[in-house]
């Protein structure tokens, strides 16, 4: 399936060998004065975490959003889902608007549309035109990541350009943490206009820096077919479909709303006629045949179920959290620990880089997920946030240790098989870290009220109303009610809706123990899975190497 030469669209410049980009549309590696290379890091450095504030703002202040648009949980759960659709769908052009028209215009056209859109919605602030906003800040956030990732690598010199990249998608980690540590300050329940003006004026500063200080020129090929408009109109609802599902399956209930079948058949089918189709092209988008290889299988399952695990920050720790009564404001001092975290996982991933410690990486940041699965392992009602630092201290340095390590191991297969294939790759990391992290969360979320059902009925069963433990309780509630109210019989009543409260909290915490544990033994397994790996991998290549 090779294509033919490259049409090029401009004349390359005249660069040394060591400085030509690696593939098309990418920077090529050359050496800046001191004083540019540190300008390079700063503004790569806010652009890749203004690639995720967005979604952090959002994440951090949902349950405030649905207050101020009026509207119920499931309508909420649009929001995040919209700016993921568009996320997913965006990495299926960008790579080949980036090598065609190249990354900056695409990024400053990308960057002015969400502009327009946010000046658009300080004008219309209802909630249609909040879900339209969030899936333009989520087509607008991939190409984001991307020049944040080549402004950091041009901060290095070419010895150490992969560290560049380290960083640039590690820094890529911190938006949403610090969504959540400055949310409180800058959110006002009485002005939420200040909200959408940040998120503004961020992206008009990261236009400012994009046009006063350009990344170098790259190559421009053409290598955009007819075909490729297909493939995009079959795949991107398809995938669309599938967040659709997976954000709102756990909340309407899977076997309750009809609909989300329906909507799942499409997205699967539209999805499987976009692969049949890519399968017999001549010069395909996505390379199907190469998907299916073993070590592609191999890569998938890792990428997958490392942001799967993940998943146990985002949602069981924070979840249960807000189940025992914490508000935004207490979030900071933990979401703080995370920020950090993901510092120093980045750092000691770059620091101690090396193409042969790759798969350690991965190794390590699944023992540390691992580890921290146990420390959380017995929640009870009086864990607070400060209990879970150590933990999420843990899981978030992993977050930063993996992601790089991941990345360069996809990428090195890659550029092995030719950068045709780099498309396919870029869709490939997208979707299993996206997919991850909402398959993560919904299964989560779908195991733990089930839990939950299974422990109220189990508590309900066992409350006795002679049981002179349950006498008691009741007792003890009543005397807190009886100095404000004089009706026994509101007394009596209030007292029994306190103790099943009491009771349904105490189901949710069980249930979410339930799912930390099950993180674990998920952990346990990919640990033994990646470990024999790199012992077999080891095995073949002593063997290949004596025989």
């Amino acid at each position: 399936m090779a294509n033919d030469k490259p049409r090029y669209l401009e004349t390359p410049p005249n660069w040394a060998d060591d400085e030509r980009p690696v593939i098309p549309g990418s920077p090529p590696a050359l050496d800046h004065p001191k004083s540019k290379r540190y300008l390079y890091f700063i503004i790569g450095t806010f652009i890749a975490i203004t690639s995720g504030l967005s979604n952090g703002f959002i994440t951090a202040n949902l349950p405030q959003l649905q207050g101020q648009y009026g509207i119920t949980p499931t309508e909420g759960a649009w929001l995040p889902a919209a700016y993921v659709m568009a996320n997913v769908s965006a990495n299926l052009i960008l790579f080949k608007s980036r090598q065609q028209y190249g990354l900056r215009a695409f990024t400053e056209i990308g960057l002015l549309g969400f502009i327009a859109v946010m000046l658009l919605h300080l004008l219309v602030q209802n909630y249609h035109m909040a879900v339209f906003a969030r899936c333009i800040s989520g087509f607008v956030a991939a190409p984001l990541s991307s020049l944040g990732m080549y402004y950091i690598m041009q901060a290095f010199g070419k010895v150490h350009r992969l560290k560049g990249l380290y960083l640039g998608f590690g820094f890529g980690q911190l938006g949403i943490p610090l969504a959540w540590i400055i949310s409180p300050y800058l959110v006002n329940v009485n002005n939420w206009i200040d909200l959408y003006t940040f998120e503004l004026g961020l992206a008009i500063c990261c236009y400012a820096m994009v046009v006063s200080l350009k990344l170098p020129r790259s190559i421009r090929i053409a290598v955009f077919e007819k075909g490729d408009i297909f493939t995009f109109a079959l795949l991107a609802p398809g995938f669309a479909c599938l967040c659709i599902v997976l954000t709102q399956g756990p909340l309407l209930w899977w076997f309750d709303a009809p609909w989300l079948a329906y909507t799942l058949i499409i997205g699967f089918t539209l999805i499987v006629f976009g692969f049949f189709y890519e399968h017999h092209r001549t010069n395909p988008l996505i390379m199907t045949r190469w998907l299916g290889t073993i070590p592609m299988i191999r890569f998938i399952f890792g990428a997958f179920f490392l942001r799967f695990l993940l998943s146990e920050q985002s949602y069981a720790a924070v979840n249960f959290l807000k189940t025992v009564g914490m508000g935004p404001d207490q979030f900071v001092g933990l979401y703080t620990v995370i920020f950090i975290a993901i510092i120093c996982g980045v750092v000691f991933s770059a620091l101690t880089f090396s193409r042969e410690r790759t798969v350690l990486h991965l190794l390590l940041a699944t023992f540390l997920i691992l580890i921290a699965s146990r420390l959380d392992a017995h929640l009870t009602s009086d864990v607070r946030p400060e209990h879970f630092f150590y933990s999420q201290f843990l899981i978030a340095f992993a977050n930063g240790v993996f992601i790089g390590p991941l990345l360069l191991t996809g990428m090195g297969k890659t550029l092995q098989q030719g950068s045709n294939y780099v498309v396919t790759f870029i869709v490939l990391f997208s979707a299993t870290q996206n997919f991850g992290s909402l398959i993560g969360s919904s299964f989560y979320n779908t195991y733990q009220k089930h839990q939950a059902q299974v422990y109220q009925v189990d508590i309900d069963r066992t409350m006795n109303a002679t049981d002179p433990n349950v006498i008691n309780r009741i007792n003890q509630y009543k005397a807190k009610y009886t100095a404000n109210i004089t009706d026994p019989l509101q007394v009596q009543g209030q007292a029994i809706k306190s103790l099943a409260q009491i009771a349904t909290r105490e189901s949710q915490v069980r249930a979410y123990n339930d799912v930390i544990n099950l993180n674990s033994w998920i952990a346990i397994i990919l640990f033994i899975w990646t470990s024999f790996n790199i012992f077999w991998d080891k095995f073949y290549a002593s063997r290949k190497k004596n025989a």
